[in-house]
Formats: C-alpha cells, structure tokens, sequence
C-alpha cells in the first residue's frame, strides 16, 4: 500500500504544491490572467486579476508523478497525450477565449484518443441483477492489421468522457470548489481499485493514477482556496479527463463515479436542460448554477466550496459501502433531493428578482 497509495499521493502534492507558484511568473509572463475589467463573463466573482492558467502546474505534477509511479503501457500513454491535447486547448482558452464549440471539439478528439486505446464501458452492472454487455455490436475494419469498433461502448465512454469534462469545468466557479471535488472523487474511486486484485495492471494503474490525482489536487488547492492565487483555467480539463477515464478503466466504478459527483453532475443537467428551454445555447455561460444561487442566499466562497465537499465526501462514503441496487436508490434519491432544491432556489430567486422589480 504504500507504492500504491501513499507514496503516489505524498509526491504528486509536493511537486503541484512547489510547482504552482514557481509557474506564476511563467503564467503572468504568458499573459494568462483572469481580468474582471477585461473578461466578460457574467458570472465573475474576483475584483482584481488573478492567473488562470492552473491546469499547467496540474498536469506537470501529475506528469511527473505518472512517470515516477505507473507503468508505460498503451493505456497510460493515451491518457497523458490526450490530457496534454486538453491542457493545450485550455491554455489557448485561457488566453484568448475559444468559443465552447472548439473547446467541445477538442473534448471529443481527446476522448476518442483514450477510446482508442482500448479504454470503454464494454459492460455495467444490471442492479436487478445480471450484467448488461455494451461490446456486442461491432464494427470491423483492417488497417495495420484487424481492429473493432465497439459501437455502443465506445461512444458511452466517449460521451462519459466529454460529460466529466465539463461538468467539472462548470464546477469551478467559486475558489477552492473544483480541487476539493476532485481529489475526494479521486480518493473514493482509489479506495474501490484497491478492493480489486491489485495484481491486475489494469487496476494497478487506476489506483496509483487515482491517488496521484487527489494528492496533485490538493497541493493546487493550497493555492486555489479563497482568495485564489491561482485559477484551474480551462487547462484544468486535462485533469477531469483523466478522472473521467479512470471511473470507466474499471467497469465497477461508474455508479460509485455518479453518485460521488452526483452534486455537480445534476447542476449539469440542469443547466443545459434550463438553457435550452430558455433558448440559449447549453454552452454558454450564465450565473445560475448552484454555486452562485449558494452566494445569493449569503453563503461565502468558502462555505460554497466546504458545502461541495462535505456532500462529496458523504456521497463517496456511501458509494463504497452499497451495493449495485443501494447505489440506484442513492442516485435517485440525490437527483430528487439535489433537483428539488436547485428548482426552489430558482423559483425563489425569480419571485425575489419580480418583487425587486415592482
């Protein structure tokens, strides 16, 4: 355990922890700063400039670490060059603000890299009992000898993978909320690796590639926790790619990466649910996503950010203690509770926002 967890961990949150602030001044020097007086986004809480460009000391930790710790087979090779498309396109995002479009295309690329490498959802775990196969229909072809296409497999992990992406982008918007959501999903998702024979490569890796997230996520949050010096910056992806393939390299891990998300994940749904219904665009930016109805109601960052986490760590809990059926219920019940209280809050703030008017 202490090649597994331990070490993985201690190392990944000491290089992120020194890294972070020694990249400000190459950060600073690159232009990549989060003004208020310049970037209109209309959900902007800072007063004054901050670096945004977090995702790059990030992925360096975890680079690193991965180099120190994992085994270079085809899997770990695609997960770090596709992160490494990621941070790219969210370093150009930081700096010059792509359109959502461009950003959703290069998701899907760097999805399709970590698919390619034999990297799906081939089965999930029927709750009822029984198990429901995804691989069956298959797409054949011959190039550089016979591969297969697994159609419904490949293009779950590929959405899944997209999914995390962003959900996780959108779960940023107060400081410290985002680092503190990984590494405990991070943590929940190595804890349930480690029920399985760790003498399965495949394992081994999610393990050790588990831990070194949650360790790389809290050396950044020192940084992060408000008031940030530093922003995860769209770079940031790059991360939450690497979370996402690691709920789906072991197929028994997607429910307990639902549930332990399932916070950020329903505000997710319904933001674009709501977008779509008011006419807008599902990718662009508003202020009326679960945090910032936090803030209205009073809450500080800080209390936003312990809140995420608290319900996280609660959700994570639960996950590694129910079984497949248990964690159906839990889903249900997180998507009425979470659900309910995400519509209250908009209701509320509506007849609060009419009221003021009159």
């Amino acid at each position: 355990m202490y090649d597994i967890v331990f070490l993985p961990f201690l190392i990944s949150f000491i290089l992120v922890a020194v890294i972070t602030p020694l990249s400000l001044a190459f950060i600073k020097k690159l232009g990549i700063i989060d003004d208020p007086k310049k970037h209109k986004h209309p959900a902007i809480l800072h007063k004054k400039p901050v670096p945004r460009g977090g995702g790059i000391p990030l992925f360096i930790g975890v680079l690193i670490a991965g180099i120190l710790f994992l085994p270079l087979t085809k899997t770990v090779i695609a997960l770090f060059f596709a992160s490494f498309i990621s941070l790219l396109i969210g370093i150009i995002d930081d700096k010059y603000d792509l359109s959502p479009y461009v950003r959703i295309v290069f998701n899907i690329i760097a999805g399709l890299i970590i698919v390619g490498s034999g990297v799906g959802i081939t089965f999930i775990t029927n709750p009822f009992g029984g198990t429901i196969y995804l691989d069956t229909f298959r797409l054949m072809f011959d190039f550089l000898g016979q591969h297969s296409i697994l159609i419904i497999s490949d293009l779950i992990a590929i959405i899944w993978l997209v999914w995390v992406m962003n959900m996780l982008n959108w779960s940023k918007g107060v400081d410290g909320q985002m680092p503190g959501i990984v590494a405990i999903s991070a943590i929940v998702i190595g804890i349930l690796s480690l029920r399985f024979p760790i003498v399965d490569q495949t394992n081994l890796i999610s393990a050790k590639l588990s831990f070194i997230l949650a360790g790389a996520s809290l050396g950044f949050l020192i940084y992060n926790f408000y008031p940030a010096k530093i922003f995860p910056g769209y770079g940031a992806t790059s991360i939450y790619l690497l979370l996402g393939a690691l709920s789906i390299l072991s197929s028994a891990k997607l429910a307990t990466a639902i549930l332990v998300m399932g916070v950020p994940m329903i505000d997710g749904i319904i933001t674009i649910i709501r977008r779509i219904a008011s006419g807008k665009s599902p990718f662009w930016h508003d202020k009326k996503h679960l945090h910032h109805l936090l803030l209205y109601m009073g809450f500080g960052q800080r209390k936003v950010a312990l809140f995420y986490w608290i319900i996280s760590a609660i959700l994570g809990s639960l996950s590694l203690l129910l079984t497949s059926k248990g964690k159906l219920f839990a889903v249900a019940m997180v998507i009425i509770l979470v659900g309910g209280f995400l519509l209250f809050l908009h209701f509320a703030l509506d007849k609060n926002n009419n009221e003021t008017n009159i």
